[in-house]
């Protein structure tokens, strides 16, 4: 059997009684029209290697099957392995299954050489997963994830906007960062509360150094953590106003008004 001669997802699900498990976080996407699409913004194609994390029955593995990559799949619910074992027997090998904790995962160990990440990341793990790859030692090619709405929002969020945080700081520091696709609730199964979206995050050139992002996350967890006030009280602790002047800003200004080379700079004079 082929990719193009497999049934309906949703009668693949019926067939095995199987329903989404809200303690992991599960949406599923059924829609191949809309997986498709998510393929083509990932850019991904013949020959290259992906990861995806999450997949559950399978809807967006297969519309990256068929663009010729060969997919690295890491679901933690034991349910749906068969179903994606199925799935990589007619993908002629180039699916492999990991039965496993993404969290917990080896990123450079499972791609064997460079990757890209594309998935419809669990909700209840994203975040977290986005921070380990942002700051961990493996560096994907690129980045298409799906997210809550609210939380792509704050990834690729400006100055002055209500998103912008730590998250956007940290983000765009190590990526370029964009919107591409906006989904409603509607096109999951079940429904969630939220309406959702996709981030397409491309590292940039020269990769930021790791101590320079260590530092970054303290300054922001400092400056956002007490948002309202200036930094050179929320930076007390790191050096405030002192630590303004060395890298060239203004110390009463607040958080939200600091682009990311102003926490760049702060960054660096930390350090």
């Amino acid at each position: 059997m082929s990719l193009a001669d497999l049934p309906p997802l949703r009668e693949v699900l019926a067939e095995h009684d199987l329903l989404a498990n809200k303690s992991f976080g599960q949406h599923f996407l059924l829609d191949l029209n809309i997986t498709r699409k998510i393929a083509r913004l990932s850019e991904v194609g013949e020959g290259d290697v992906v990861i995806e994390v999450g997949p559950g029955p399978g809807g967006l593995t297969r519309a990256l099957l068929e663009t010729g990559a060969r997919v690295v799949a890491v679901e933690m619910d034991k349910r749906f392995i068969p179903l994606l074992e199925e799935l990589g027997a007619a993908a002629e090998g180039r699916l492999t299954v990991i039965q496993g904790d993404a969290m917990k995962a080896d990123m450079a160990a499972l791609a064997g050489g460079p990757a890209h990440m594309v998935s419809n990341l669990p909700y209840n793990v994203g975040t977290p997963l986005l921070i380990n790859w942002l700051t961990g030692p493996y560096r994907p090619l690129s980045m298409t994830l799906m997210f809550q709405k609210e939380v792509a929002d704050r990834i690729a969020a400006d100055t002055d906007d209500d998103a912008y945080g730590r998250l956007a700081v940290v983000s765009q520091t190590v990526c370029s960062a964009k919107v591409v696709m906006d989904l409603p609730a509607r096109a999951f199964t079940p429904p969630p509360k939220v309406a959702s979206a996709v981030v397409r995050l491309v590292p940039l050139e020269p990769a930021p150094d790791k101590a320079l992002i260590a530092a970054l996350e303290k300054v922001t967890a400092a400056a956002f953590g007490q948002r309202r006030k200036m930094l050179r009280s929320s930076l007390k602790a790191l050096g405030g106003a002192a630590l303004c002047d060395k890298a060239g800003i203004n110390p009463d200004a607040r958080a939200e008004t600091i682009d990311v080379a102003g926490f760049q700079a702060l960054a660096r004079a930390l350090t």
